[in-house]
């Protein structure tokens, strides 16, 4: 693993998506995510990274992050969880299915803090071979709306360390989890029974949040708990190797 040297601001990778953009004199396909998440991320104290939906990602090539967030977007490919693809389901995006499927594995093998939103907590349970429920109705009011959910919180989880055991959440989305991926904890719900939202235990940081927490320009706290982790995460690894290079001077 590549050192972070003495790096103050953790960097914090972000997925992108590939979109038919016009910007200036061009109209071009472009990596492009949302502003919010590169602001909250800010905000929270560490400097976003933006990840194409291209290339080969593996341990190796994220070994230089500090954390990861998966963004939220279109609908997971049916396939990749051995189900049949509902008519309300939206067009496969198999490059991005692909790259942030990778992606998470990688983190996961580092034990790198991840951050997975919306679609990205859909990507972190199929990664871990959990399903999806194609559509559900009352969390997705309009196009570019969100609906204000409020959810209730496990005690004793990560995520009720950081928000408390209710809070409301920004939501905008017609997909949910199913069955759980291996590992996974529920740790919040909507009043209807959506998941919304997961953790690993025994990870260093990992959680999954069905909502949209960069969209509230108020609240960084689960920014701030992701940057909070990579931050020090950062600072073991250069503790070990200080250690592991004073081991070899002596010797």
């Amino acid at each position: 693993m590549g050192s972070n040297g003495s790096r103050a601001r953790p960097l914090i990778g972000v997925s992108t998506y590939l979109e038919r953009v016009k910007f200036g004199v061009w109209d071009v396909e472009a990596a492009v995510l949302h502003r919010d998440y590169l602001d909250s991320v800010v905000r929270a104290g560490g400097n976003p990274v933006l990840l194409p939906p291209v290339g080969a990602w593996d341990a190796d090539s994220v070994a230089f992050l500090d954390g990861l967030v998966l963004a939220g977007g279109a609908d997971v490919d049916p396939a990749l969880y051995g189900r049949p693809r509902d008519p309300r389901t939206g067009p496969a995006r198999p490059g991005r299915d692909a790259v942030e499927l990778d992606l998470t594995r990688a983190a996961l093998k580092l034990d790198l803090p991840l951050l997975a939103v919306c679609r990205g907590m859909q990507v972190l349970n199929v990664a871990l071979g959990g399903t999806l429920v194609q559509h559900v109705d009352g969390h997705n009011p309009s196009p570019g709306v969100f609906e204000h959910t409020g959810i209730a919180v496990a005690p004793g989880s990560v995520l009720a360390g950081v928000v408390g055991l209710a809070t409301t959440v920004y939501c905008h989305h017609h997909q949910a989890l199913d069955v759980l991926g291996d590992g996974l904890r529920v740790v919040a719900g909507a009043p209807d029974g959506t998941v919304e939202a997961v953790e690993l235990p025994g990870s260093r940081f990992v959680l999954g949040v069905q909502s949209h927490p960069e969209a509230d320009n108020e609240d960084d706290r689960l920014f701030a708990a992701l940057v909070g982790a990579a931050a020090d995460r950062s600072a073991q690894d250069r503790s070990a190797q200080d250690r592991s290079a004073q081991d070899r001077g002596v010797r």
